[in-house]
């Protein structure tokens, strides 16, 4: 039976659009991925249900922020409204106190150290370095993830030798997009420069692009692709963008098969590394539909994945595993295609 005729015995899947082309191209170049494991993400920042897995011990991988709700650049698309959910942690002694404290009462085994943007798309988290080396120095299973917004050699230095294990911006490949979207003056080229800052450390690298970023408009995705093939970068953290954060009418939804014809571009140009389907994107049926796309188009994980999504890894011939982190921490298993490098257990831009 075709892929397009099973979806459509998958109860979760009732009354879902699939665009029979595109599940027949991600049919035919399937094979390459039958042998990749799925990973499904359940970190602890927001709450989670599914009818077919668990949710996570609380406060496992949590997320903080530096400047509690607040942000200079207020991008069009996001309005600060991905810090909400953040536990606030403004000064170092806040971080180290609630860190040690989860560890303690919450069986903490990492977290990812984010904050709003200065108007120049940089994070202040110089002052905050300190505490994470000797958090790193007390408990040494502590797998740490920072969000880097836009940064140089010496800023990625200064993030590497303070113990962080995982880097994560996000990749714009449009200059309309950085102007309009982000209220930002500053060229793609720096973006770029940032990616190869990072590369330059021994941190894992797991840049974000976000589908639909300008206004829900494909514009500039394949570009950050691009961007991302001629650099050393481990991962990818694909997202998409979600309408609901922005002003009323400002943003489109973009049609579920634009995004998976990402993702799958996104398996093609980077067949060798961890492609992700990070923790933003549109909910309900979209969602359904989106988390599928991204199982046939052989990405490697997914966070918060929408019913239905371990039965299209049942279907496409997938094993499936779930971890309690943020999708860009990657844990240590075995597949048959590739070794997966351990950083024991995305939240992810929007």
């Amino acid at each position: 039976m075709s892929w397009i005729d099973t979806l459509e015995t998958i109860e979760e899947f009732e009354d879902a659009d699939f665009d029979a082309g595109l599940v027949a191209e991600m049919e035919r170049a399937g094979l390459a991925s039958r042998q990749r494991l799925v990973r499904f993400s359940t970190p602890t920042f927001k709450e989670y249900e599914s009818s077919e897995l668990q949710s996570c011990g609380k406060n496992s991988f949590p997320a903080f922020s530096i400047t509690a709700g607040g942000c200079a650049l207020m991008c069009d698309h996001c309005e600060a409204r991905i810090l909400e959910p953040m536990i606030p942690a403004v000064k170092p002694e806040h971080l180290d106190r609630k860190v040690r404290h989860l560890i303690e009462t919450e069986n903490l085994q990492g977290f990812l150290l984010s904050g709003g943007s200065n108007k120049r798309n940089e994070i202040r988290y110089s002052r905050f370095y300190p505490v994470v080396e000797k958090l790193k120095r007390d408990f040494p299973h502590l797998r740490i993830a920072i969000h880097t917004a836009l940064t140089d050699e010496a800023g990625a230095k200064e993030m590497e030798a303070a113990g962080v294990d995982v880097a994560m911006l996000d990749i714009i490949g449009a200059e309309e997009t950085i102007r309009d979207v982000y209220h930002l003056d500053r060229p793609v080229d720096d973006f770029e420069a940032t990616v190869a800052a990072l590369c330059s450390t021994s941190m894992q690298i797991s840049p974000h692009i976000v589908i639909g970023l300008h206004y829900g408009r494909i514009l500039g995705e394949e570009n950050a692709l691009d961007i991302l093939s001629r650099h050393d970068t481990k991962a990818l953290v694909l997202v998409v963008i979600m309408p609901f954060y922005a002003k009323p009418g400002t943003f489109a939804t973009p049609d579920t098969a634009e995004v998976g014809r990402i993702f799958l571009e996104a398996r093609r140009r980077l067949p060798d590394r961890q492609v992700l389907l990070g923790c933003a994107r549109p909910p309900g049926m979209h969602k359904r539909v989106t988390d599928a796309y991204a199982v046939m188009a052989g990405l490697d994980g997914i966070a918060f994945p929408a019913d239905g999504a371990v039965a299209v890894a049942g279907m496409t011939g997938r094993p499936f595993h779930q971890a309690h982190a943020c999708c860009s921490i990657k844990l240590g298993e075995n597949t048959a295609s590739n070794s997966i490098a351990t950083l024991a257990g995305s939240s992810c831009a929007a």
